[in-house]
């Protein structure tokens, strides 16, 4: 009996030390605009099926931001059988066809909570388990109270499951903090940060209308205004559309924050080009070439065999461009 007499000590020890920590949640929310208790009451419910905790978690989390899905639809796009269960780039890729900005959060909680303010769901990886024998769980978290230092979440079969600040912290942390949020075409983040947002746009690139990826790189540049990649991206988008004028302005205007940009170099000259304005085209290919394009110089050199192809074919078009 000594075994059992020792095993209850220390769950004595270890509930009685979780007593004894001090809440969480107010220390984050001291600003006098925080709000001390947010349920996104409108997020919708999935219960999940076994094993398929990323088809629900991800149905609940697209369906708050717009989408038309449920979790039986999303099996095929996120379940995979020999793992019985979903991994995050499944998550991502999935978000991806169905017109959401898939964003990958930074991993602490005031981000979390940020989210949360700002209106949006977060749907996060818990390890309901142990670190050798993890047990892998998507849920989404809508909510919280800090006055009860809780954290509300959709959860498996549970509408409205509530754990403590402490308790989610842990399970989430043992599933490596990792946690998303679905953005619309034009959305912002809660907490902006260039780089990675860029990157989650840039990957949707083959993926979503013309006219999203648009208002994508708009949105950016309105919280970064000089950002080249932001510009680029704006750019190459409205020459995609056709238009050219939009795009030319957008890249001239990079190449005023960034002159020796060659890839919006060489795709000015292409929008020119397109114009029918061959003369300054090649003209722009010779300004990049002398700056020592390395390994774009070939790329360069085709471009501007092209544009003399054109001008070949279409003797009488420059005239629109002078």
């Amino acid at each position: 009996m000594a075994w059992r007499r020792y095993l209850v000590a220390v769950l004595f020890l270890l509930l009685t030390g979780c007593a004894s920590r001090p809440p969480l949640l107010p220390s984050l929310l001291t600003t006098e605009t925080a709000v001390s208790k947010l349920e996104i009451e409108t997020t919708p419910f999935h219960p999940q099926k076994k094993y398929q905790c990323g088809p629900a978690a991800l149905a609940t989390l697209l369906g708050h931001s717009g989408v038309s899905v449920t979790a039986e639809s999303l099996v095929p796009l996120v379940y995979l059988p020999e793992k019985k269960g979903s991994l995050q780039i499944e998550m991502v890729a999935a978000s991806r066809r169905l017109g959401r900005i898939p964003y990958v959060i930074e991993p602490d909680l005031p981000t979390l909570i940020g989210e949360l303010q700002a209106g949006r769901p977060v749907l996060v990886l818990q390890n309901l388990g142990l670190q050798l024998w993890p047990v892998w769980h998507y849920a989404v978290v809508i909510g919280y109270s800090a006055e009860a230092d809780e954290i509300i979440l959709r959860s498996g079969i549970t509408r409205r499951e509530i754990l403590s600040t402490y308790r989610f912290l842990d399970t989430w942390k043992r599933g490596g903090h990792w946690a998303m949020v679905s953005l619309k075409p034009g959305e912002l983040p809660a907490i902006p940060e260039e780089l990675p947002y860029l990157k989650a746009v840039a990957a949707m690139e083959r993926l979503v209308p013309i006219d999203s990826l648009i208002s994508a790189y708009r949105a950016a540049l309105t919280q970064w205004p000089d950002s080249p990649t932001a510009l680029f991206g704006l750019a190459a988008a409205l020459h995609a559309k056709g238009d050219l004028s939009s795009a030319e302005q957008n890249y001239r205007y990079l190449l005023s924050v960034k002159p020796d940009h060659i890839a919006a170099l060489n795709n000015l000259a292409d929008v020119l080009a397109d114009r029918g304005c061959y003369r300054e085209a090649l003209l722009v290919i010779e300004r990049a070439l002398r700056k020592e394009p390395g390994e774009l110089r070939q790329h360069l050199v085709e471009t501007g065999r092209e544009i003399m192809r054109r001008k070949a074919n279409h003797p009488h078009r420059q005239s629109l461009c002078e």
